[in-house]
């Protein structure tokens, strides 16, 4: 038996749709866009910690978000906080029907949310 790997934090494609939608300051990690050579795949898809240099954003580095950023972003709706399941994995706003994702896992239930509430002008 074998145990499920939880994700937590965006992946480099999640996170280069979010670069365009949040502050870049809300990330609180970064994935390497330009490595020298000797890297493996599997370093090159591992975020680091932090922030890099603000000089070389796009260039060298993509913002990446942590599940705890992701939900620290997402905002009050009408005096309304979002309903997170960490069983389901799922986020809702209860007073709002039509705001509900759900996914394997709550990054990407935040992710799905993030874009929907972008798309609604809610962010």
């Amino acid at each position: 038996m074998t145990m499920a790997t939880i994700k937590s934090y965006s992946d480099l494609q999640q996170s280069k749709k979010l670069a365009e939608i949040l502050p870049l300051e809300s990330a609180d990690m970064y994935y390497w866009l330009a490595w020298s050579g000797g890297v493996s795949e599997e370093k090159r898809n591992t975020p680091k910690v932090g922030t890099p240099n603000k000089d070389a954003i796009k260039t060298y580095w993509c913002p990446c978000w942590s599940l705890a950023a992701l939900l620290g972003v997402l905002p009050e709706i009408q005096g309304g906080k979002p309903a997170i399941s960490l069983y389901d994995n799922y986020i809702t706003y209860p007073h709002m029907s039509d705001l509900h994702t759900e996914a394997d896992n709550l990054v990407d239930a935040c992710y799905e949310m993030i874009i929907r509430l972008n798309e609604l002008k809610l962010l």
